[in-house]
């Protein structure tokens, strides 16, 4: 009897390859947890952080309580610009290509004039990357502060720069203090989805001979109750989801956990008791800080021998890659919505296309036509098959075509632009570019995927394949 048919899996659930990686050939899989092993419902979270965060300020003096959280306002892979108090969005050669001065966007001329010599530089501290879901709160407050800033509202002097500090300062409060966390801990089915095939997918890791490790900035106390919370349920009975993991490593303060060499401590008990780790890390240990070389020292396994999944761009994908070559998958869960509204745009896209291909046809015309009249005018070159009259004629009547065919272009070109978010358009273009966020997945991250059950799908014995590069002068990209 054959095998059943695979179920058709939707393309926003795929996993994407910018490298090519060989799951057999992966001996552990590493996995952040927030975000990650654990997704959480973004609006909830981050209007709990806002709130939390404005209320800060209000205590402060500033007149922040009429404020409102605008999930749409900010998108992951915008930068902010803390010498001019710009959110903007770059393709991956730094070129500005949208931007918004605290809450107003920025017209063409205006953006031409702020940005029109400046490359965005994420090695200068002039620039912030907003690389994480974690940063939409944070983007959301800024740009209403700069808004507060301009209007000469608030308690006491800021530069741009000072008050990202600040706003910054006040949104870290809120994960490092212990509020936001024990709020969500106290109701998390207000927070978390659940996603049932995530289990599965770790279960089919660790029986195909996989060493899973969970590697967490979270406290014990915390990564206890989501991870019980996310999983045990989805799990055999009997089964938590501490007897997935070889290696449970909380408080891991990524990224320096991957580029330095920090004790461990043993977590003894669910109280979160610790004790000096004496000798080798054990299977199945509890621990506390440490490092990645450790790990690989102690497990005996190293850097492309272990894959390590994360939603952080440079917390977990970028520092892990860059410092000890480990194999990446980044987490990106807009992803989904990203691919559905591309494939739901695919037949406009087509017809946009063929518009493009029609006004470079005419443009070339017009570019023909216009030489052919130059030559005649200055006397020197091949001498043209028309008068002057029928090439100024025919000048004219190309110009008017493509007035005409332009004024077709743009509102399909317009839609394109505003594809999941009005403001800012697709997170993975700028313009016809690709974006910033872009380039930096595929320097780091060798896949990535919209979320870890996408794993389920793929098979703890895949092997992904990168596609081939595609060039400007490649045949499938010339004219026809």
């Amino acid at each position: 009897m054959p095998n059943p048919a695979p179920p058709e899996i939707p393309r926003g659930r795929g996993i994407f390859c910018n490298r090519t990686l060989n799951l057999r050939s992966v001996r552990a899989i590493g996995y952040d947890m927030d975000y990650t092993l654990v997704d959480y419902r973004v609006a909830a979270f981050e209007q709990m952080v806002y709130d939390q965060a404005v209320g800060r300020l209000v205590s402060e003096g500033w007149p922040a309580g009429a404020l409102a959280f605008d999930p749409r306002m900010v998108t992951r892979g915008l930068v902010i610009d803390t010498e001019l108090g710009n959110l903007v969005k770059a393709n991956r050669f730094g070129f500005v290509k949208r931007a918004m001065h605290g809450t107003s966007m920025l017209t063409f001329a205006e953006q031409r004039d702020a940005y029109g010599q400046t490359l965005v530089d994420l090695s200068d501290p002039r620039w912030v990357f907003l690389n994480t879901l974690f940063s939409l709160s944070e983007g959301c407050l800024y740009a209403q502060a700069v808004d507060l800033l301009d209007q000469g509202a608030l308690p006491r002097p800021f530069e741009y720069a000072s008050l990202y500090r600040h706003v910054r300062a006040r949104v870290d409060a809120q994960h490092i203090e212990g509020h936001l966390k024990a709020e969500i801990a106290a109701a998390p089915e207000r927070y978390v989805v659940q996603d049932p095939e995530a289990a599965l997918a770790l279960l089919d890791q660790k029986i195909a001979g996989k060493k899973l490790l969970l590697i967490t900035n979270s406290e014990w106390s915390f990564t206890a109750k989501m991870m019980a919370h996310a999983y045990d349920r989805h799990l055999p009975e009997g089964m938590t989801w501490r007897q997935l993991f070889d290696l449970v490593i909380v408080s891991a303060r990524k990224p320096a956990f991957f580029t330095e060499r920090g004790p461990f401590f043993e977590v003894v008990d669910e109280s979160g008791l610790l004790r000096p780790l004496m000798g080798p890390l054990r299977p199945g240990g509890l621990y506390l800080g440490g490092s990645a070389s450790q790990v690989e020292r102690d497990l005996g396994i190293a850097g492309d021998e272990i894959l390590y999944v994360g939603d952080h761009m440079f917390g977990d994908v970028h520092v892990s890659k860059r410092s000890l070559s480990w194999r990446t998958a980044l987490v990106l869960r807009e992803l989904e919505n990203e691919v559905a509204a591309l494939e739901t745009f695919r037949e406009t896209e087509l017809k946009l296309m063929a518009l493009m291909r029609e006004k470079e046809a005419m443009e070339a015309r017009l570019s023909r036509a216009r030489l052919a009249l130059q030559r005649l005018h200055a006397g020197y070159g091949p001498a043209p098959a028309a008068e002057a009259a029928a090439l100024e004629a025919r000048v004219h009547d190309l110009r008017g075509q493509l007035v005409a065919l332009d004024a077709e272009i743009a509102p399909l070109a317009k839609a394109g632009t505003e594809l999941v978010n009005a403001r800012w358009g697709l997170l993975t273009r700028a313009g016809n570019d690709k974006s910033h966020l872009t380039r930096q997945i595929e320097r780091y991250a060798d896949i990535y995927t919209s979320r870890v059950s996408n794993f389920l799908h793929a098979t703890p014995f895949a092997y992904f394949r990168s596609p081939r590069g595609s060039l400007p002068h490649d045949p499938a990209n010339l004219p026809a």
